[in-house]
């Protein structure tokens, strides 16, 4: 029979030669997280589609949907790294004759990795469908430029024409405005402003001297009056243009502030759950060691000395 002293050096001798990871637990763990991770974004989605409405003035507003979306993401960060650290703290093989710091380090990594795993698996998954969907994307995209190649070849000749409207217009424009049909002669106009404001926002004097000579004839205005109406639509329409490319500007630079700090609160969200995975291990592991075996009636028996008679 082996004494006290001898039994607990052999213990001691065993925990050295042994890992401190039990990754059966770290798996079990990230499993649970994932799937609890899984389901509660399923959850998420549902509510956020729920609550927004395309009718105006009902349903919740765009900041308010941002708001609440961190918040979800957040919480369920929180709920299933907790989850999944407990479950590796709980699981985990149990250290004997350890230094209370080493076990409470060793808690702390199980529950750390677990939450890694769960994360790395998360990841895979989407980038996976986010994959999937860029190469359907590519194959569509492809199908239509083949599309367009071939349409284009038997068009070649009238797409050259478009392409250079304004300047066939200008080799045969003449002065006889009132020879030129309705139509032409607003895509005539129209392929003049497009000119004008796609260089430099500036109308020349032959264009607007044509300009004016077409509306003249057509309103029964004056050739004064017809130069000051083309100045002042081609003043509006330059300052639509304007505004447009303005909106565009604030549309763009509220998409980047948008993708930063989703980004941020993203990355917020992580850190949170890396934070409980590792603080529920601890706790899971303190509950793991706290556990008591009790000796049942049969292996009293089992193991009682056989009386002597």
């Amino acid at each position: 029979m082996n004494r006290p002293s001898e039994h607990l050096l052999a213990t001691a001798d065993a925990s050295s030669h042994y890992s401190g990871v039990s990754w059966a637990a770290i798996f079990a763990g990230a499993a649970a997280a994932a799937a609890l991770s899984l389901i509660l974004l399923i959850l998420g989605l549902g509510l956020g589609f729920s609550a927004v409405s395309p009718w105006a003035g009902s349903g919740i507003s765009a900041k308010g949907l941002g708001v609440s979306s961190i918040v979800w993401l957040a919480l369920t960060q929180i709920i299933a790294a907790g989850l999944g650290g407990y479950i590796a703290g709980r699981l985990r093989v149990k250290w004997a004759n350890l230094h209370g710091d080493e076990v409470y380090f060793r808690d702390t990594a199980h529950g750390f990795l677990a939450w890694a795993v769960a994360t790395l698996v998360t990841a895979t998954l989407v980038l996976g469908s986010a994959s999937s969907v860029l190469g359907s994307g590519v194959r569509a995209g492809a199908q239509v430029v083949a599309g367009a190649a071939s349409a284009a070849t038997q068009v070649a000749g009238q797409g050259s024409a478009e392409d250079y409207g304004y300047f066939v217009d200008s080799l045969l424009r003449d002065d006889r405005p009132l020879a030129v049909s309705e139509d032409a002669a607003r895509g005539t106009v129209s392929r003049i402003f497009v000119r004008s404001l796609s260089n430099d926002g500036q109308l020349s004097a032959a264009d607007r001297s044509y300009l004016a000579q077409v509306v003249a004839q057509r309103t029964n205005l004056s050739q004064a009056d017809a130069e000051r109406r083309v100045d002042e639509v081609f003043a509006q329409t330059r300052e639509a243009v304007a505004h447009a490319k303005q909106a565009a500007k604030e549309a763009a630079d509220s998409a980047a502030k948008l993708a930063a700090w989703t980004s941020l609160w993203m990355f917020v969200a992580l850190l949170c759950g890396a934070f409980f995975a590792s603080l529920a291990a601890t706790f899971g592991g303190r509950r793991r060691d706290a556990v008591v075996w009790i000796e049942s009636d049969l292996q009293a028996r089992t193991v009682a000395p056989t009386p002597v008679h």
